[in-house]
Order: structure tokens, then C-alpha cells, then sequence
């Protein structure tokens, strides 16, 4: 490590328990002086590659740059952790100079002639180098890197794309740090039984929690956290006051002042077509798309297409369903964003003979937790071990070990479960470090993966179980399946390790794992209810069993406008005013009045908090149209545990990573690619 007087080794150097990072060593005031000397070491190391006398190698050029910025990876997970999970003014002020910062960084990299020459070599002379699979898709991937951040543009349009970068950095923080500003200050104070009306136990517990963390000065408050507010639109009978968080929610980053995003996604837009053009691309969509498995917008269109005209016809006859019970209560509304799920609730409770409020108790945070590492156990012979002594990044998060069958320690786990105002919403995955083989210079032969999840479900009040919804729980599953992926990985180059894998096959071992939370033989031992212990009854399973499909029309709804608004704006390029063509989409593709996008765009973080998911939403369905048909070969087998398919599907889904060409890695898993057609029968959406 470059020598800095003023710098906190331990962000660096983790000496925890099987490397974990020392999280109570860190302080806020830690992480600048950190940065800049991981920044440096890492331009040392860059230009000792680019300038090596020798001839260029595997070894000398790719595998050194595999290994390079090892310190830099570390302070970066350390403080994006932070950001995101565990933020305050002091962290996001760094954030907002950090973002920009690593973007240079990365663009003078990537713009760096003598380095780009050496892997130009390489890549030219892959065919007689003998390189292994692995090798190739790796070498591939610094290749295609650097190739689209500006190594064969011109100067002057490297210098301009490198300023779109720093920009796009920027924006993709502010627009972030907006949307939580926006979350994290609102709430809805409740009082008597009349502002209470409907609410359970449950709900009444986590809003009273919510209340006290926000300075206790309502006995409950409504938070724009989803596991809150999601269950007051559902119960809550008061429909005013539905109306106004329903608002608040959906106005989250179109507030006026200084955290409206609307600007900022103008902005973004304009310079994500611009960064297309330079690059050689129609537009931005085609950009993003190169080297995934969907490959073309019009690939992408063509299966959102095909999916929301079932979903909107199905969408039509739920919205007409639930307006016959609001006449049947003798109201004379026509049924609204903030009606859908209330009503929808009384139409499943109608229908199937059960509500989420009796279905909840069965579902214990704790139970959902083992019950997804037991699935881990069956299908890919892991186990977790608590780590009770081991300080998280937050009093909150729990720490595992993970063993595989022969008690070999194979990864570390971290759980953050609870919501909280210092954490953005939503639920994610990531690493603070991915598995790889390579031997590093401190002297460690690879690397242990450490993954961790984070989530945001509402914490109860002291001595009472946090209950889920069975979506809480599904996310639950979703974000373990993203963990599995990292944590199974076995690999040798770190970029290829784990989720290194293309966007639209990144979602699929993680949907994948939704499937076993509702394996009969899994909710029968873990639902269990949470003041008698008694199992979930067996009716109650067949009836929660026999409503997976319910309410499809509007849950595919939600998600394909999102989507397809997403593709509008990165075909599109420039777009003067962003909300007139997120209305112009709507319009045009005729979303029903009744439902909002799942995302609106001055909150859609998934595509312009960063551009993770940027012309990439779709990529949920995408892998989803995989995920059916996977699960459906255990289904063939008879049994969802099934020992030959689950080895398979560790071998070539879990574990490959990006090693592999993605339809390569399902076609040795499956013996052949899907058609749509599981998917659509899976959602209840098939003819």
C-alpha cells in the first residue's frame, strides 16, 4: 500500500474473522485518506502493466490486471456498504465527490493507449494463445471493456466521453441520495381507532416501531418503506388517507426543489445517447445490449410485447372484479391506484377464503430464514453457522459462516434484514469480496467470497417477531438466491466470478430460488405459526398454493410498463421532457388508469440511481422465462429436490459465474434453451 501517514489501515487490511472487515475499526473520517491511497496504488500497478518491457502475455497483462486494485475493491466495498445500508450527510457529502472521482479514475484506465495496445495483442492473437474457456471469456471481457470506454475513439472524443462519465457518475449519485431524502422525510402520523381502521396487529406493531425511530412522537406513523406502506394500502379502510400515502409514495423524486430528479433524468438521457454515438452505437439501449443474451431492443420489445397484452387483458378482468366490490359496498367510485390492493385483498379473501393478515403469522422472519438455508442444504449441500461474537456493519446485521458437506468453509454470509432511515429501500445483494483463485501480492492464495444481503423489512417493537408477507418472504429468497450465486462460485479470475455474469442472466439463480420457498414440504415445516407453533393447516397451504397466480394482471402490469418505458427512453436517445414521453409510452401501450408503474421514472433507481439496470429491466423477465423453465425440470423429476438436476444446476448455474457463455451454461443444465411459454403459465397469463 502506498505510504499515507493519515491512513486507517484496517479499511484495508481485514483482520476479522476469516477475513472479514473490522467494521467497529472503521470510521466515517476513514474512508477519504483510504481512497486516495488505494487510487494511487492502483495507477502505480496500472502503468507498471502498461509499461512492462515484455512482451504481452496472458499472464503479464490480464491475469495482472485481474489482481490489480486489490486495495481499491476493498475500500470501495467497504464504503459503498456504507452508503447504501448505513448512510448520513457526512457519508453522502463523500459520496458525491467520490462518484465522479472513480469515474476518472476508471475512463484514464480505460482510455490508457500502451494498455489497450497490449490487450488489443492479445485479443488479435487469442487464437494461438491455448487458453482455456475461462481464459477467453476473460480476456473477452477487458477487451470489450476498454473497446467501450474509448480506447479506439480520438482524443478529443476520449477526453468527452470520459466527461460524460464523471457527469453520469455524478447524477446517478444525487439522483439516489434524492429518492431517499424524499423517503426518509415523509411519514403519515396515525391517532384513534378511526385513523386505524382495518389495520392488524401486525401492521400496528411495525408502525408504532416506525414511530418510535422517528423520534417517537406518534403512537404510529406510516413510512414510505415498503414493507409498510405496501400493507396500509392493503388494510388500511380510511381511503383518504390511503390517497395520500399512496401520493406520497409515488411522488418520491418529483417534489420540486432540490430533490427533483426530473432534471437529472433529462439530463442523464441526453448524455447516455451521446456516450452511444460516440461509441458507434444507434442508441443507448443497443449499447447496453451488446453481449447479453437478449442482444437487441428489438428482441427485448418483442417479449414485453408479447406478455402485456395477456397481462393487460388479465389486468381488465381483475380491475373489473374488483369494482363489483366496491358496488357491493355501496360506493359509487371507480377503482383507483390506491384502491387496488385494498380491494384486491378482500377479492383474494373472497375467492381463496384467507387474507394476508391470517396468512402472516405464519410467516416468522426467523422461520423464512432457516427455511432458505435449509433449501441451500438440499439442493447445494451447504449449511449456515451463526457467528454470534462477530460485529456486523450495523448492530442489526448477522454474520455466518457457510460450510459445505465435508465442514470446509466456503463462504461468509451477512444478513441486514431491517428497515431503517439511514438505508435506501429496496432489496440488494453484493460483495465485499467475490471468490477467485488467483494468489495475491499480500500473500493470500485467492480469495473467500463474502456476500451479503440486505433488505428492508419493518423491525417489530422489542420481544415481538418480525412477521412477513409471503412477497417479503419471496424477496427473502430472491436476494439469498443472488447470495447463493456469489457464494457458490468457483472460478480463477475475479471478473468472472459470481454475478459477473451478463444482466439479463444475472436475475435467474436468484428467481429461481423463489420456487422452493412454496414447495409444499418446505412451508409445512417452516410456516408455522408464531405465538402456538402449529403448523400452517393444510388448508390454509392449499388455498395460499391455489392463489399463486392471483392477481397476476396487475403485478405484470406494474413491472412491464416499467419496463418498456425504460426501453422508450434508451431508443429514444435525447427526450426534451421525460415525463410527457413516460405518459406518451403509457398512453400509447394503454395502461390501465387503475395502476402505476411499479418504478416511475423520478424514482426508477434501477435505471438512474447508476445505470445498473439502465435498458435493463427487462432482464427480470428475461431470466424469468429461464427460471420457469428450470424449475419445471425438477418438476419433471418428481421431486423439487431432486439430487442429479440440483447437481447440475450448482455446477452450471451457481457455480460458473461468467465463466461460461450464459446459454452454453443453461444448455448443459437443461440440454436446451426455453420458450416464453412456462413463464406465461407460471403467471397464470397462458391461454
Amino acid at each position: 500500500m502506498v505510504d499515507s501517514p493519515a491512513f486507517n489501515s484496517a479499511v484495508i487490511d481485514w483482520q476479522g474473522a476469516h477475513g472479514l472487515p473490522q467494521f467497529e475499526q472503521v470510521g466515517d473520517g476513514d474512508y477519504a485518506p483510504a481512497f486516495e491511497a488505494a487510487l494511487k496504488e492502483h495507477d502505480a500497478e496500472i502503468d507498471a502493466i502498461a509499461d512492462n518491457p515484455q512482451p504481452a502475455t496472458f499472464e503479464n497483462t490480464i491475469v495482472a490486471l485481474e489482481i490489480a486494485g486489490d486495495a481499491l475493491s476493498r475500500v470501495s466495498a467497504l464504503f459503498w456498504n456504507r452508503a447504501g445500508a448505513h448512510t448520513n450527510p457526512g457519508i453522502q457529502a463523500l459520496e458525491r465527490e467520490i462518484a465522479p472521482k472513480m469515474s476518472r479514475h476508471y475512463s484514464k484506465i480505460g482510455m490508457n493507449a500502451a494498455l489497450f495496445a497490449r490487450i488489443d495483442d492479445l485479443w488479435t492473437r487469442r487464437a494461438e494463445l491455448d487458453l482455456t474457456v475461462e481464459q477467453t471469456r476473460v480476456l473477452e471481457r477487458h477487451w470489450k471493456g476498454f473497446v467501450k470506454a474509448g480506447a479506439k475513439l480520438p482524443k478529443a472524443e476520449q477526453e468527452r466521453l470520459a466527461a460524460i462519465n464523471e457527469r453520469l457518475a455524478s447524477l446517478g449519485a444525487n439522483f439516489g441520495q434524492n429518492v431517499l431524502a424524499d423517503e426518509s422525510s415523509w411519514i403519515l402520523p396515525l391517532s384513534g381507532e378511526d385513523d386505524l381502521a382495518g389495520i392488524p396487529a401486525f401492521l400496528r406493531d411495525a408502525m408504532a416501531s416506525a414511530a418510535a425511530a422517528h423520534g417517537g412522537g406518534h403512537s404510529h406513523v406510516v413510512t414510505l418503506s415498503r414493507s409498510i406502506i405496501e400493507p396500509f394500502l392493503t388494510f388500511s379502510e380510511r381511503r383518504d388517507l390511503r390517497e395520500t400515502a399512496f401520493k406520497a409514495w409515488t411522488s418520491r423524486g418529483i417534489n420540486g426543489g432540490e430533490t427533483d430528479n426530473r432534471r437529472i433524468v433529462k439530463e442523464t438521457l441526453a448524455l447516455r445517447a451521446e456516450k452511444a454515438g460516440l461509441l458507434g452505437y444507434k442508441d443507448f439501449a443497443s449499447f447496453k445490449l451488446d453481449n447479453t443474451m437478449a442482444k437487441t431492443p428489438d428482441a427485448v420489445n418483442g417479449l414485453l410485447m408479447q406478455v402485456w397484452e395477456k397481462a393487460v387483458s388479465q389486468a381488465r378482468a381483475e380491475e373489473a372484479e374488483l369494482a363489483a366490490l366496491i358496488a357491493d359496498e355501496g360506493k359509487n367510485h371507480e377503482v383507483a391506484p390506491w384502491d387496488w390492493r385494498h380491494y384486491a385483498e378482500k377479492l383474494r379473501a373472497k375467492k381463496f377464503d384467507f387474507s394476508e393478515a391470517e396468512l402472516k403469522p405464519y410467516l416468522q422472519l426467523e422461520k423464512i430464514i432457516e427455511a432458505c438455508f435449509d433449501v441451500a442444504g438440499r439442493i447445494f449441500g451447504i449449511r449456515a453457522v451463526p457467528l454470534a461474537n462477530v460485529v456486523g456493519y450495523h448492530p442489526d446485521v448477522r454474520v455466518f459462516e457457510i460450510r459445505d458437506r465435508n465442514d470446509a468453509l466456503v463462504a461468509l454470509f451477512l444478513g441486514d434484514y431491517f428497515a431503517r432511515p439511514s438505508k435506501r429501500s429496496g432489496a440488494w445483494m453484493s460483495s465485499f469480496q467475490s471468490q477467485h483463485r488467483l494468489p495475491l501480492k499480500n500473500g493470500r492464495q485467492g480469495e473467500l467470497p463474502i456476500i451479503y444481503n440486505v433488505c428492508n423489512f419493518a423491525k417489530p417493537e422489542p420481544g415481538k417477531p418480525a412477521l412477513l408477507s409471503l412477497d417479503d418472504a419471496r424477496t427473502l429468497f430472491h436476494e439469498f438466491g443472488h447470495a447463493a450465486h456469489g457464494m457458490l462460485s468457483n472460478v480463477t479470475y475475479p471478473s468472472v466470478s459470481g454475478t459477473g455474469v451478463s444482466r439479463d442472466f444475472v436475475e435467474l439463480p436468484s428467481q429461481l430460488y423463489e420456487h422452493w420457498l412454496t414447495v409444499p414440504e418446505i412451508l409445512k415445516t417452516y410456516a408455522v405459526h408464531y405465538q402456538t407453533g402449529e403448523p400452517m393447516p393444510q388448508a390454509l397451504l392449499d388455498k395460499v398454493l391455489a392463489a399463486r397466480t392471483f392477481n397476476a394482471g396487475f403485478n405484470t402490469v406494474e413491472f412491464t410498463s416499467s419496463a418498456l418505458v425504460d426501453m422508450a427512453f434508451h431508443t429514444r436517445g435525447s427526450v426534451e421532457d421525460p415525463m410527457a414521453v413516460q405518459a406518451e409510452v403509457l398512453e400509447k401501450i394503454g395502461m390501465p388508469s387503475s395502476i402505476v408503474m411499479r418504478h416511475a421514472t423520478p424514482h426508477f433507481q434501477h435505471v438512474f440511481s447508476g445505470d445498473g439496470y439502465s435498458a435493463g429491466y427487462y432482464s427480470y423477465m428475461w431470466s424469468e422465462v429461464l427460471d420457469a423453465d428450470a424449475f419445471a425440470a425438477f418438476e419433471e423429476t418428481g421431486n423439487p429436490f431432486d439430487p442429479e438436476m440440483a447437481t447440475k444446476l450448482k455446477t452450471h448455474i451457481y457455480a460458473s459465474g461468467g465463466s461460461v457463455d450464459p446459454e452454453d451454461a443453461y444448455k448443459a443444465f437443461r440440454g436446451k434453451m426455453p420458450s416464453p411459454e412456462a413463464m406465461l403459465k407460471k403467471k397464470g397469463l397462458a391461454a
